[in-house]
């Protein structure tokens, strides 16, 4: 298959580096919230990139289920083949794609595992069905003989744990947050003289009393 010859021109929006926040977390929630209204499916979906001590990359689809002061939180396995990346290298990047507003944003920063009550609160609100299937992926990527296993695994604990009744939090689940120390926006233009301009993660001492963040910003060639 020959792509070559198919492409598009990018003339959906401006992104001007003098008329942008101060914080990125303002601008992110803006793109976010423009997705949304676009109704873009599943808008907080994003690319995940993380690279264990075998300095393999893997990337996959997860979905940010909170924006904090800080980051941004996403909840998966623990003990899953990302996991095992995280914890031995707690350096990750995300990627959102909305193609419909020809838009992307790059965060990159480092990531740790939220509380675990929150994490729990969060499970508790998961449809029933869907916290019963996180029992039944572990270990997540695990390998299974074929899909019946894992149906009858799925129906032994419908029974275990009937609608209406609640669903345990595993202990191998949970969320992670990645907080933001870099983060690029990405706005298609004409002539693939597209807009980019990345915010960088400065800390200032407050009197030695509180780290505050600040941010640079800087204009990249597309």
């Amino acid at each position: 298959m020959d792509f070559t010859d198919q492409r598009l021109s990018y003339e959906k929006g401006v992104l001007d580096q003098q008329s942008i926040p101060a914080s990125p977390f303002e601008l992110l929630k803006g793109w976010i919230s423009d997705a949304t209204e676009q109704q873009v499916q599943e808008p907080y979906a994003m690319s995940l990139a993380t690279c264990g001590a075998d300095n393999k990359p893997s990337v996959r689809i997860v979905l940010m289920r909170e924006i904090t002061e800080t980051g941004v939180v996403f909840y998966t396995n623990y003990e899953s083949a990302k996991g095992q990346d995280i914890a031995e290298n707690p350096n990750a990047e995300v990627l959102f794609f909305w193609h419909e507003l020809e838009r992307q944003i790059r965060i990159s920063g480092s990531i740790a595992k939220i509380d675990a009550d929150k994490s729990a609160m969060y499970f508790q609100k998961r449809p029933h069905d869907s916290q019963v299937g996180a029992w039944v992926s572990q270990p997540q990527s695990g390998e299974v003989v074929n899909r019946e296993v894992m149906e009858q695994t799925f129906d032994q604990l419908q029974t275990d744990y009937p609608e209406n009744t609640q669903v345990p939090t595993p202990e191998f689940w949970g969320g992670y947050e990645i907080t933001i120390n870099e983060i690029e926006f990405w706005q298609g233009r004409a002539n693939r003289m597209h807009d980019r301009i990345v915010y960088t993660r400065s800390t200032d001492s407050d009197n030695g009393r509180n780290n505050v963040a600040s941010w640079n910003t800087k204009r990249l060639l597309p």
